[in-house]
């Protein structure tokens, strides 16, 4: 059996604490929540941390709400509920759409939103619908807070801007009159990784038919920054037409990079980022438009 190496172990109240924890221990620590993707990296030995700090009482940076002209959701939200939220269904089911093919529900009853964006994995379907949305990620540290664009987060596999004395507390959402949005996965079985799946977010003006701005997220398959902006510059502005949301899907594609692996070839996996591309933006049109709960 496979066993992590030898750590020491903190539980954090507050945020306060979990700073002052980083700040005591360096980049030799480790935040823990959820921890279904930071266990399994620890007992592989892929991970190493000699400090493990468990924040699972920080309640405070648990909610999704409405504040202003945003959606705010604190990281320490968890998978359930997201997938539960009435204020998310409301106004961006791409959440409940991802939410229902990530894992299973022991997962989504631990693992928060946090925990998926700072983990930067590869295949990580929040990341890809953050993307999609245009987030905003609030970073706090002992010396205050900073914003990051969702889509400058990320800075390699497995890698953030998060600094080591520094945490991800909150997600920003703007509220966009008119967005339908939607998200698309294969995967191999229930609950896997996806082989690919992509996410969209589009924004229709008063015509019901003219597309004012487009968000298209993709995962698993080497889009930079999980998005595919020449894509989005490709629909904006036009009308949402089968034949512009098909052109659309083939510049998504184009701009993947995917790797053949036990879940596909590379270019099955490009022809999936497309197809999907093309199904959730037919869907998210369909949703802004009303056609579509």
């Amino acid at each position: 059996m496979q066993t992590p190496a030898p750590f020491e172990y903190e539980r954090a109240t507050s945020v306060g604490q979990a700073l002052a924890l980083l700040e005591r221990y360096g980049p030799e620590a480790r935040l823990v929540a959820g921890g279904h993707s930071l266990l399994p990296m620890m007992k592989l030995r892929l991970a190493d941390p000699a400090y493990l700090i468990d924040i699972n009482d920080l309640t405070d940076l648990d909610y999704i709400r409405i504040d202003g002209d945003s959606i705010a959701i604190g990281a320490m939200t968890r998978h359930a509920a997201l997938l539960a939220s009435p204020v998310l269904a409301e106004h961006y089911p791409i959440f409940a759409d991802a939410e229902r093919v990530i894992a299973d529900p022991c997962v989504r009853n631990r693992g928060t939103i946090g925990g998926s964006l700072c983990q930067a994995d590869p295949s990580e379907d929040l990341p890809a619908v953050a993307s999609a949305l245009s987030a905003t990620l609030v970073i706090q540290g002992t010396e205050g807070s900073r914003t990051v664009a969702a889509r400058g987060f990320q800075t390699g596999p497995y890698e953030t801007v998060v600094g080591p004395g520094e945490i991800l507390t909150e997600v920003r959402i703007p509220i966009r009159p008119g967005a339908g949005s939607a998200y698309e996965k294969v995967e191999r079985r229930a609950g896997d990784w996806g082989a690919t799946a992509g996410g969209c977010v589009v924004v229709l003006g008063s015509d019901r038919e003219t597309v004012i701005d487009v968000g298209i997220g993709l995962t698993a398959v080497g889009a930079p920054h999980f998005c595919a902006e020449a894509a989005e510059a490709e629909l904006r502005g036009k009308p949402a037409t089968p034949e512009n949301l098909a052109a659309a899907a083939a510049r998504a594609a184009a701009v993947t990079k995917p790797q053949t692996d036990q879940r596909g070839p590379a270019d099955y996996k490009r022809h999936l980022a497309g197809e999907l591309t093309r199904r959730a933006l037919r869907r998210a049109v369909a949703r802004a438009r009303g056609q579509e709960a």
